[in-house]
């Protein structure tokens, strides 16, 4: 039985256990202000904060480094808690090692292939870092950057303001942007992303979070035994190098069908030329609903041995579902354990991959005068 998130908090505090259990949530409920302190210091001289945020029994632990959700603690059924993303210790290792770790994406989440699209007749040439393709915005994309972060309190909720401004050319985008995203924690423990961004030239724009997820802990092992839905009928099948072709295909009688829950391992290795490629799950998966005016609920994810549960709401179109594919036992996280592969999902809200070269594709053209506004909720449960 799964019970209700708020039940669960409410049932450990009457057992006498909000002390060690909660350690605090329910303090941090008031409305609290984040806590800053010292991470670490880049090799040129600057520094990099942590922030700290709870709300109605979340826990989140976020960076001035690509504004990366380096920790975020929920409890299981019985109240017990745990850090559900992966990430490292210290600020050396974002830097030199990770595979976008908790990271804001930017300028353009996913890929573009061969770096190259044109717009209003002008080609451009971006920062190639993925084979031939142009991966996460380029070499030095918005998760490389330090933003400026702006702590909130405002009635029941809290949380950041991070802000960007990339220059005209960087990465070769076109157009200087002025970037915001806003994290915030709810006082049920929802975690909410607000996106905003504005150009002084035609650009295109798809910004994301790379969060790993594993609902029964960071390091504890496997996520193939994790239940996912996604509220797709179609993905969109790519090529060697992962570009899309165009082609949105049908999930129906394939393993990319998630429409009812099933264990992310069950045809994980059902031999599909499409997994092949990926080596195992990196596709982005058409959200039959579309583009929204708000956020609409398009996955969950559930763990059945903690009990615990994410459900994702967005205006987006697309869906990245990626299988930690690539994570091969090199990388040690916060809790001292190796990362191997599928030790961790990610579900990256999103519009299409390579958008900018498929006229198919929904756009993400940003002009001047518009505002590119996007959202993704954050639910849990246990």
């Amino acid at each position: 039985m799964e019970l209700n998130r708020r039940t669960v908090i409410a049932g450990t505090a009457a057992a006498g256990l909000a002390a060690t259990a909660l350690g605090g949530a329910a303090e941090a409920a008031s409305g609290r202000k984040p806590v800053r302190e010292l991470f670490g210091t880049l090799a040129d001289g600057t520094k990099v904060y942590r922030w700290s945020l709870e709300n109605g029994g979340t826990r989140l632990k976020v960076l001035s480094y690509g504004g990366i959700v380096q920790t975020l603690e929920l409890p299981d059924r019985h109240g017990r808690y745990a850090n559900v993303v992966a990430g490292f210790d210290d600020i050396a290792d974002y830097v030199a090692k990770s595979p976008y770790f908790g990271a804001l994406i930017g300028r353009y989440g996913n890929r573009i292939g061969k770096g190259q699209f044109t717009l209003d007749g002008k080609s451009y040439q971006l920062s190639v870092n993925d084979g031939a393709n142009s991966l996460h915005g380029g070499a030095q994309g918005f998760d490389k950057h330090v933003w400026d972060v702006e702590p909130f309190a405002k009635g029941s909720d809290v949380g950041l303001h991070l802000h960007y401004t990339s220059v005209d050319g960087e990465m070769g985008y076109p157009g200087t942007l002025r970037t915001t995203v806003t994290y915030t924690l709810t006082r049920h423990g929802d975690w909410r992303i607000d996106y905003a961004a504005t150009t002084d030239k035609a650009t295109v724009v798809n910004l994301t979070s790379h969060v790993y997820w594993n609902l029964a802990g960071e390091g504890s092992g496997t996520i193939e035994d994790h239940e996912l839905t996604i509220a797709a009928s179609r993905y969109t099948p790519t090529d060697s190098g992962l570009i899309p072709t165009g082609e949105l295909a049908g999930v129906a009688g394939t393993p990319f069908d998630f429409r009812h829950a099933k264990p992310v391992g069950r045809d994980l290795r059902a031999g599909h030329e499409q997994q092949v490629l990926a080596k195992g799950y990196d596709h982005n998966w058409v959200l039959d609903k579309g583009i929204t005016a708000r956020p609409e609920h398009v996955a969950t994810l559930r763990d059945p041995r903690s009990g615990r549960t994410l459900k994702i709401a967005t205006d987006q179109p697309g869906l990245q579902f990626y299988s930690g594919n690539f994570l091969d036992g090199t990388l040690t996280g916060t809790g001292g354990r190796t990362y191997r592969q599928g030790d961790a999902l990610c579900l990256e809200t999103q519009h299409f991959p390579d958008s900018p070269n498929h006229a198919n594709f929904p756009s993400t053209v940003l002009r001047p005068g518009q505002t590119y506004r996007t959202s993704t909720l954050h639910t849990f449960g246990a």
